[in-house]
């Protein structure tokens, strides 16, 4: 019996299967680009703060320059991306993409900071962006801020996502406070390990209705909205 066929089906099969493999794997690069990275997340300290400021009051939000603008955000459709199975041919995205640093949002309505505790949007599946800048001031009240740590609580009914200085700080399989942390539970986000007086940083809230699949009869609102300052 002549046993040398099978191998030489097996070695002109070989490369075949190596260019099958090598363009399957060059289309699903082509079609699922990966995100690019970001800063690394920090986890924000458990201790009392050394000072805290209310950036839902007026004096708080003066004391840090902040300034905040409002606009909701849409469901939009578009194309399927690159390499979607077969029979789907829509995406969903959302509209502004307010998270860039560098982001216009001249044309938005301006809040007072108690304005943030109002109840906004439609309800049910909704979506809400809050923008504002802050800047590290010299002192607040007696404390000095030079070489504190300063972490930003954003606690929105029901979830959010915190943009700051134009990216949402994440990485897969770690806890990342910048995204959504929980049902109605705050993120705590660490704007910097040591600020230094002018040091300035560009926030931008994702308010969420949620749970999502549930389409829920409330409105998008904080909780709170406050910098703690630690030494």
């Amino acid at each position: 019996m002549n046993t040398s066929r099978p191998g030489w089906l097996v070695a002109c099969a070989a490369p075949v299967l190596a260019a099958a493999l090598i363009a399957t794997m060059m289309a699903t690069s082509a079609s699922a680009q990966p995100m690019p990275p970001t800063a690394p997340p920090q986890i924000a300290p458990a201790l009392v703060p050394s000072v805290v400021v209310d950036l839902m009051s007026a004096e708080g939000a003066a004391a840090l320059g902040a300034h905040w603008k409002v606009m909701e955000a849409k469901i939009v459709e578009g194309p399927a991306l690159q390499g979607a199975m077969p029979g789907y041919k829509t995406s969903y995205d959302i509209a502004p993409h307010a998270g860039e640093a560098n982001f216009d949002d001249s044309a938005w309505p301006g809040i007072e900071p108690k304005g943030l505790g109002d109840r906004r949007g439609g309800g049910k599946v909704s979506f809400m962006w809050y923008r504002s800048g802050l800047t590290i001031p010299e002192k607040i009240g007696s404390f000095e801020t030079k070489e504190a740590k300063a972490v930003l609580t954003a606690y929105v009914d029901d979830y959010a996502e915190v943009w700051v200085n134009g990216e949402v700080r994440r990485r897969a399989g770690i806890v990342s406070p910048s995204t959504i942390q929980g049902f109605n539970i705050p993120n705590r986000v660490v704007l910097a390990d040591s600020v230094k007086p002018g040091d300035k940083f560009q926030i931008a809230i994702f308010g969420i209705n949620g749970p999502i699949s549930v389409a829920p009869t409330n409105f998008i609102f904080f909780r709170q909205a406050s910098v703690e300052f630690y030494k």
